[in-house]
């Protein structure tokens, strides 16, 4: 198994993202499961910093699309452009056709070009003009968006959130770890380094990505998984539950993540750890729900305590 390059990537991120050792090990899980990630914090903890250096520490390509209520389709997805000097249309690649994305502040732009992602990050293809692009593997997309400021935001549709394996929250760090953040940036600025150098090619991740399909997840995990989809989807405190792409994902990602923990087999604990963070953004509370002040994440913890919890044999 390739699991000491995946350690070797984590090493590489946590030396610029300091102090936030469980959102690294996410990010890369996400990466190797082949999802998407959904970063939502406050500003200037680190969202876009976290993206830029996963890509960086990979020997692949990267785009920044900065969204705006100006963003269009066809800046993400690319457009035919009609070349006069060989009288025949071009096609001009979009801002989605490469390999590490970084869609900054993705709720700022409108639902038409949020839209414009959702055959990328499904089928890892875009469609201009009934012409069929592959997009290069490995693919995968890290949105950020803030919660706080909602002025000239667009809510992402629930079929946007769906395509998210994970959505996570860096958060503030420690007294400590903000003293070392700021002596990490002084001392680089002497050094005049700040960038991040790649540890791993893309067919290096690609050869992770295959083993982490090879790792084995026994049937009565798979019946406990179905069994909490089965919850969220009966339970009158949401009005909507997890889909079936939820139940695909929540498994990818334990595969992920038991290799990054050295197993070669998935445990009911991966599935524990793993759902608060696969889970919660893809349910709609219903009307019940909001009258007593559930939260998703407390209706999902709720849930998880009632199914009751395979031992593998």
């Amino acid at each position: 198994m390739d699991r000491q390059k995946a350690e070797r990537m984590i090493a590489n991120i946590e030396r610029i993202i300091i102090g936030k050792s469980e959102v690294v090990e996410l990010v890369v899980a996400t990466l190797l499961a082949g999802g998407h990630v959904l970063l939502e914090d406050v500003p200037g903890v680190g969202k876009t910093t976290l993206a830029k250096t996963l890509a960086n520490t990979i020997d692949c390509g990267f785009t920044r699309i900065q969204f705006t209520p100006d963003t269009l389709p066809s800046d993400i997805t690319g457009l035919n452009v009609y070349n006069m000097k060989h009288s025949e249309f071009e096609f001009v690649k979009g801002a989605v056709m490469n390999h590490i994305i970084l869609g900054d502040e993705i709720n700022r732009t409108s639902p038409k070009t949020q839209a414009s992602l959702l055959e990328a990050m499904e089928e890892h293809q875009v469609t201009v003009d009934a012409v069929t692009y592959p997009l290069p593997k490995p693919f995968m997309v890290i949105a950020t968006q803030n919660p706080i400021d909602s002025l000239g935001t667009y809510q992402l549709p629930e079929a946007q959130l769906d395509r998210f394996m994970m959505k996570l929250r860096i958060g503030y760090p420690d007294d400590k770890q903000e003293k070392s953040i700021i002596q990490y940036k002084l001392s680089k600025r002497e050094e005049g380094k700040t960038e991040v150098e790649a540890v791993v090619t893309k067919e290096e991740v690609l050869c992770m990505m295959r083993e982490v399909e090879e790792i084995y997840v026994q049937e009565d995990l798979i019946e406990y998984v179905i069994e909490i989809m089965n919850r969220t989807r009966k339970s009158l405190r949401l009005s909507l539950g997890a889909s079936p792409r939820a139940t695909i994902m929540l498994i990818k990602a334990s595969q992920a993540y038991a290799y990054l923990q050295g197993r070669e087999f998935v445990i009911p604990e991966d599935i524990l750890y793993l759902a608060p963070f696969v889970l919660p953004h893809r349910f709609l509370i219903s009307q019940e729900g909001r009258i007593n002040a559930y939260t998703a994440e407390q209706i999902l913890g709720d849930i998880l305590k009632e199914v009751r919890i395979p031992v593998l044999t």
